[in-house]
């Protein structure tokens, strides 16, 4: 059988995706597999399929688990975040649990009840962005970036407790100068928003 490209020469193999007879000189060895040049550049040039678009994460069991703390993570397989999000839990549970005044309760509460709210929500963005095979969105506010921002609460919480834990914080002092964190996160949110648009 001769070439199916040049006729009049001997074919020594076959394409091994259209099965044209080949000879030498238009056989193209990958590993050695037989292509012809147009199957060749075919699979090159063609888009590669996403290989785990939506690959077993479903948005509504990630949304179900996330009010498990840490949970909803661990289903996306992101295991640091779901570390963060049990020790964060714990330690808002831990605050509001120690002997602190009762004006202080509300608020810790309401910590709580916004980061127990907070799971499942950003553990089903996940999940259907992964679905979509679109680029994991953000978490919303603070979490833009690559910040180190569960690090930076973990600290932050942890240095509470430790001071509250020694004696060493007033929870007086706190109920009067707290205000001052939200009006600074209000700012530092505006800025950010406004190196955004400029």
């Amino acid at each position: 059988m001769n070439c199916a490209v040049h006729t009049e020469v001997d074919a020594t193999g076959y394409c091994r995706n259209c099965g044209k007879p080949l000879c030498p000189a238009c056989t193209r060895d990958v590993r050695g597999a037989l292509y012809c040049e147009t199957c060749l550049a075919g699979m090159i040039s063609a888009p590669p399929a996403p290989a785990s678009a939506g690959a077993g994460t479903h948005p509504g069991a990630a949304l179900a688990l996330g009010f498990i703390p840490g949970l909803g993570a661990v289903y996306n397989g992101e295991y640091v975040k779901a570390l963060i999000h049990v020790l964060v839990f714990a330690g808002l549970i831990a605050a509001e649990s120690s002997n602190i005044p009762d004006a202080y309760h509300a608020f810790l509460g309401l910590a709580i009840g916004c980061f127990y709210f907070y799971m499942p929500v950003e553990a089903y963005r996940t999940a259907k962005a992964r679905q979509t095979s679109q680029i994991e969105p953000p978490p919303p506010g603070l979490m833009e970036g690559r910040r180190p921002v569960g690090a930076i609460i973990l600290i932050g919480l942890g240095v509470f407790l430790l001071l509250a834990n020694f004696g060493l914080f007033q929870w007086e002092w706190l109920g009067k100068v707290w205000p001052v964190g939200l009006i600074v996160l209000g700012v530092w949110i505006l800025v950010e928003r406004m190196k955004k648009q400029s």
